[in-house]
């Protein structure tokens, strides 16, 4: 953190880097930042059927100078690369209570937008989402920040949902340890 202090031209990055999975670029993105002197302050990074797909939140240099040292990695076109200056919102208290939401049945289109939507139409805010397809199985785990006292409300709503999309759901209270 001393060498955020030492230079005022740092910037609040959102960068994004998404293609064909293969072992190190994790290392390469990571290595590219460190020697620009840019610090990783949050960061996501999965592999989907075989794409490797990372964002990931950095105090750094300007966005060009950073987005310049990573187009060596993206030079090739196996990866995209996108960086972005970003408000710095600095700590937030939570907005909501804490929810863990589980979603699993059939696989059929319109399974997220649905469910996202009652949860928005209550107030929920979506803070982790992911989804799996296993055959026919379709999974979503999902992290949501609840207003106070809707989620008994919202739990019977999305068993209607559910119903009609023949899927199972559940939401339960996060365990704040584990978040």
């Amino acid at each position: 953190m001393a060498l955020i202090g030492q230079n005022a031209r740092m910037s609040q990055l959102a960068i994004t880097v998404i293609g064909p999975d293969r072992p190190g670029i994790v290392a390469e993105v990571a290595e590219v930042l460190a020697r620009l002197g840019a610090n990783l302050t949050d960061s996501t990074m999965t592999r989907l059927r075989g794409h490797f797909a990372m964002t990931l939140i950095c105090v750094g240099p300007a966005a060009d100078e950073v987005e310049a040292a990573l187009h060596p990695l993206s030079a090739d076109g196996q990866l995209l690369t996108t960086v972005r200056a970003v408000r710095a919102d600095g700590e937030q208290p939570p907005a909501g209570e804490p929810y863990v939401l589980a979603v699993h049945g059939a696989d059929r289109l319109g399974i997220v937008a649905t469910v996202t939507r009652v949860l928005a139409e209550y107030g929920g805010n979506v803070t982790d989402l992911t989804t799996r397809l296993s055959g026919a199985l379709y999974l979503i785990v999902a992290e949501v920040d609840l207003p106070p006292e809707s989620a008994g409300l919202l739990a019977a709503r999305l068993t209607e949902v559910a119903a009609g999309l023949d899927v199972e759901v559940t939401l339960r209270r996060a365990d704040s340890d584990l978040l």
